[in-house]
């Protein structure tokens, strides 16, 4: 299989909160025949925060991202989905706004970087289904998980907007009824829950200001979950893996009954299916106890 090459911005949850997911994603990458060029460089992303706060200071910090990939020459791939929205909305709005370009422009200048616009930036989701393909992902599966019920759980930012997530790359993804995640379960064998709250939002990025609704946001998602006979979720999204994973005691709370699932990263399903073992997987990072291994 040809050797694919990309600029991996890592984010910050996948280095700090959830170490699984950065060890899963490189381990997959091996099996994959990915080499993943580490953007060391890279700073936070904003996480829809900053955004709020300085919209000037979130453009300048992204494109400076998007300027180390370009040196490398590389798409950028994420493996967070609010670290795609983000860094993703930057470069649509930069690539058609030359003004607001060229005043991002002249404070990267200050730190030698300059943003072209020649990178692309896309998940590590749809980089793996554009790029590998989703039949050459089955031919590989060594281990299928087909005794497994397997609940996708997509998130908001990497299929919303959907003008702006269909632009970076070949797999178009309807924002209400999105198919990837499931397309990918299913070639790695497993069996595919069906749920209202598969696209919903974890409530991740309400937690500070209403605790209850990001709660109850959750603890539904969960709830859905189990009552569709899922075995384990999982999602591409490390901040939804937060929610879910370690918010099950507030959901159960907020909704009334007890909720509680294991919950896997994108990348440990893909490698349990190549064969990777659990500790590669990070496995044992888990809150909430994944006991079917």
């Amino acid at each position: 299989m040809k050797k694919l090459k990309y600029a991996l911005f890592t984010g910050c949850t996948a280095k700090q909160s959830t170490p699984e997911q950065m060890m899963s994603t490189l381990a997959i990458a091996e099996k994959l025949n990915i080499e993943l060029v580490e953007l060391t460089e890279a700073s936070c992303c904003g996480a829809s925060h900053l955004q709020d706060y300085d919209d000037f200071l979130s453009l300048v910090l992204n494109a400076r991202n998007i300027a180390y990939a370009e040196k490398h020459e590389l798409t950028m791939v994420t493996i967070c989905n609010t670290c795609q929205l983000n860094t993703a909305m930057t470069k649509h709005r930069l690539d058609n706004n030359a003004d607001l370009k060229a005043k991002v422009n002249e404070k990267l200048a200050e730190v030698g970087l300059e943003y072209k616009g020649t990178s692309n930036i896309i998940h590590f989701l749809y980089a793996i289904i554009d790029d590998i393909g989703l039949d050459k992902i089955a031919e590989m599966v060594t281990t299928p998980l087909t005794q497994f019920n397997i609940a996708p759980f997509y998130g908001c930012h990497n299929i919303r907007p959907s003008e702006l997530q269909n632009e970076s790359h070949k797999t178009k993804e309807s924002a209400y009824r999105p198919t990837s995640l499931d397309d990918l379960i299913i070639a790695c064998g497993g069996q595919t829950v069906e749920y209202v709250e598969k696209n919903k939002c974890c409530g991740f990025h309400v937690e500070l200001q209403a605790p209850k609704t990001a709660a109850i946001l959750t603890g539904n998602a969960i709830a859905g979950a189990m009552d569709g006979n899922a075995d384990w979720m999982v999602t591409p999204c490390p901040l939804c893996h937060l929610k879910l994973d370690t918010q099950t005691h507030h959901a159960s709370q907020a909704i009334g009954r007890e909720v509680k699932l294991p919950v896997l990263h994108m990348q440990q399903m893909i490698g349990l299916a190549l064969g990777c073992s659990s500790e590669e997987l990070g496995l044992k990072h888990h809150v909430t106890k994944v006991d079917f291994i």
